[in-house]
């Protein structure tokens, strides 16, 4: 019987898996805006119907200038998309009558038959769902589970209408090239967004107050497309004879904490992936309200957003 040999143990050391980040197929998407924030909010903001209409003054303003596009384009629209429909903006504004001869038109309603509104947020969608206007035209109501994602048919509308809610989707250049898939050949798409300087007193204020207070600045109003890179997207989804323009509306506040108010209250607050979480700091706040009065305040004592 031999004897039994003793062999050192040696400890080696445990071998590594390296792993690596492989990129999906199809085109890399930037994601801007935290779309679960984005929902939460705007669900938020509408379940309390009454001081949700009470700001509904911008999107109604915006709403009813698009709608008045279409007396441009001198023909009727059997179906009509109106994609990001908030509370139902548009539709509210298409039942008005037209604004040069109100007393003569019939109402915007009548260059259409059939209006579907679509929107991710069931309860602002629903919202005025009992109200007067409702009964003034053919609408049908569709909750998106996601509004990047267009559920429709191709070549199955007349026209395609959205009014401020382009800007906050992370893939704006897929969504357009979606949009124009489900319109039917020679139909026109309408659509007026938040773009540009849009609010450039609250941001420059906002800036400067964390600098002063912070040394550091924290990203507060969400990015917003420039005019002419809107153009450029809009000819790589396929859209042809374009027309991008811009409108200034400025609105007057008693503060910047009204405004802020409003915007929380409207549902368009900050959603802006790697945000600080939290409320802004009492210091800042009271700094920048100094600021903005100070760089853009009226001689009334209110001050100006655009």
């Amino acid at each position: 019987m031999k004897p039994a040999s003793l062999r050192p143990f040696i400890i080696r050391p445990a071998l590594r898996r390296r792993t690596y980040a492989i990129q999906a197929p199809g085109a890399p998407t930037l994601q801007v805006f935290n779309r679960t924030t984005k929902h939460l909010q705007k669900e938020r903001a509408a379940s309390n119907a009454e001081a949700s209409r009470k700001v509904d003054y911008l999107k109604d303003e915006v709403a009813l200038r698009l709608c008045e596009r279409l007396l441009d384009i001198k023909r009727h629209f059997p179906s009509v998309l109106d994609l990001g429909a908030n509370a139902c903006n548009i539709a509210r504004a298409l039942t008005l009558p037209n604004a040069s001869t109100p007393t003569t038109s019939a109402p915007l309603s009548s260059h259409l038959t059939h209006l579907t509104a679509a929107d991710s947020s069931p309860t602002l969608l629903n919202r005025d769902a009992s109200l007067p206007f409702n009964a003034s035209l053919n609408l049908t109501r569709t909750v998106l589970s996601d509004e990047e994602n267009l559920p429709f048919s191709a070549a199955s509308f007349d026209a395609v209408l959205s009014s401020l809610s382009l800007h906050w989707i992370n893939n704006l250049p897929s969504v357009l090239a979606q949009i124009n898939n489900v319109l039917k050949p020679d139909a026109p798409f309408l659509a007026a967004m938040f773009g540009g300087d849009t609010l450039y007193e609250l941001r420059t204020s906002l800036q400067l107050a964390e600098l002063d207070r912070r040394g550091g600045v924290s990203p507060h109003v969400s990015p917003l497309a420039d005019v002419r890179d809107v153009g450029g997207l809009l000819g790589k989804a396929g859209f042809k004879m374009l027309t991008v323009d811009v409108d200034d509306i400025i609105v007057d506040y008693p503060s910047s904490f009204a405004l802020m108010t409003d915007l929380q209250a409207m549902g368009e607050s900050n959603a802006v992936l790697g945000r600080e979480m939290g409320g802004i700091g009492r210091e800042v706040l009271m700094a920048a309200e100094g600021i903005y009065r100070e760089l853009h305040g009226n001689e009334d004592g209110t001050v100006p957003a655009t």
